[in-house]
């Protein structure tokens, strides 16, 4: 490469020695000059000046947090043209900070099923995930005697709505910007339910939407998106509830996406729960033929689910697995984890195997209802209702078996949040060049 000349300026105090000659010329040589912040550097063809103090402006006024792409670019150094990295900002993924979240947006689910009322608030964070601001639970027994006389009696409809006017306070605390309220099976199903939702807008000012199965299929689904890993091909989960089960088919072999109800291949609602399975067999004091009367019975529905073999070869794959969220399963999770006390984030989105889910069965078909009140992952209000469950989950891994199974603490609450914020498009970030119709979530 040709070499650069340098113009040398003599010293004002004359002729210097040759040793600080040669000093100033290796630093002149190098470009630089101490009586001048700017550095010039002088070719045949081209001079090229460089500001640095407006280079040091501009570090100084980057950002912090900034998110980088490189590309290529070119600078003059040592005498040589060398190719380096020149960074390229871009906007950063939404991820707000605990100080930010008090002005993002509220939303609000609440689920009111056979034997749960159950509130959720929250905002979201990251994309498919969201922040708890506040919850509540209760169990009401709304279903309670339906499964006899197919009304909800008084006494239930009291214990719902005492739990509903506490969500009501809980939802007037806050500006909720989108919430969904809804009612499941034992609304559906009583002749009353009409009845009650009325009363419950009188009494509460809530006006709750009684949701059909397919719906509640698909709240099931929505809320587990994040529990599905990479290497999954297909998936069979289920939510046993108060006085339904749904059973929904997931194809994951193909399409990626934390939006797992676009996933769904096939799905099923079981008019049967652990609340009406429990009063038509018994539930406090379970024989090993009352429990195998219970499977027969369950049985009778699932055998009807016609498209129950549509995963095909998907369900012999290593990567295929059981999800369940419910009472039924998380229960037995906690006892697998002989908890002293019932901890969520022990709980969900662990992983049972099949010897496991057995050995819990039979530890609590052998146990009366008072070993079963004590347990503390079970209590009074579950003591009656739990071997209900297993029954429904013993005929579910009898038709579709695996060596695996993921626990889920989330259902239709964590499904109505999830689907609120992707209609809002909180985690939308809109791609250079594109419309708003086509977005990356």
């Amino acid at each position: 490469m040709t070499s650069l000349d340098y113009d040398l300026k003599e010293s004002k105090r004359g002729k210097v020695s040759d040793t600080k000659a040669k000093k100033k010329q290796s630093c002149d040589h190098r470009g630089c000059n101490q009586n001048n912040r700017s550095v010039l550097l002088q070719t045949r063809t081209c001079s090229i000046a460089v500001d640095i103090e407006k280079q040091q402006r501009k570090r100084q006024d980057k950002p912090k947090r900034v998110f980088l792409q490189s590309n290529a670019a070119f600078e003059l150094h040592d005498r040589a043209i060398v190719g380096v990295k020149k960074t390229k900002r871009l906007k950063a993924p939404f991820s707000p900070r605990s100080s930010q979240r008090k002005s993002l947006p509220l939303y609000a689910a609440l689920d009111l099923g056979t034997n749960n009322c159950r509130l959720l608030i929250a905002s979201p964070s990251k994309p498919g995930y969201f922040h708890v601001v506040d919850a509540f639970s209760r169990i009401v027994r709304l279903g309670e005697g339906l499964v006899n006389n197919g009304f909800l009696n008084t006494q239930a409809m009291d214990r719902a709505i005492e739990a509903l006017k506490i969500c009501h306070l809980k939802l007037k605390q806050r500006r909720i910007k989108s919430y969904r309220l809804v009612a499941t099976e034992a609304c559906r199903s009583a002749e009353n339910g009409r009845y009650f939702i009325q009363r419950v807008l009188d009494e509460t000012g809530l006006e709750l939407e009684i949701v059909d199965r397919k719906t509640e299929a698909r709240f099931a689904v929505a809320g587990c998106g994040t529990l599905v890993e990479r290497n999954t091909d297909a998936i069979v989960l289920f939510d046993i509830g108060g006085g339904s089960s749904e059973i929904v088919l997931l194809d994951v072999s193909k399409k990626r996406s934390f939006r797992l109800s676009e996933q769904i291949t096939a799905w099923t609602s079981l008019p049967v729960g652990v609340v009406t399975l429990a009063e038509r067999f018994g539930g406090n004091e379970v024989s090993v033929d009352d429990f195998e009367n219970m499977k027969s019975y369950v049985r009778g529905f699932l055998n009807n689910f016609s498209d129950r073999d549509k995963l095909g070869a998907l369900t012999q794959s290593s990567n295929f697995h059981l999800l369940g969220t419910s009472g039924t399963i998380t229960t037995l999770a906690g006892m697998h984890l002989n908890l002293e006390r019932y901890d969520r984030r022990k709980v969900d989105g662990m992983w049972m195997n099949d010897t496991d889910i057995t050995l819990m069965t039979k530890r609590l078909l052998s146990w009366d209802i008072n070993e079963r009140v004590i347990n503390p992952c079970i209590g009074r209000e579950r003591a009656d209702l739990v071997l209900a469950g297993c029954a429904i989950l013993d005929v579910i891994r009898e038709v579709w078996p695996s060596r695996r199974l993921r626990v889920a603490d989330r259902g239709l609450r964590e499904g109505i949040l999830i689907e609120l914020m992707l209609r809002d498009g909180v985690w939308c970030r809109c791609r250079k060049g594109t419309t708003a119709k086509t977005r990356d979530y």
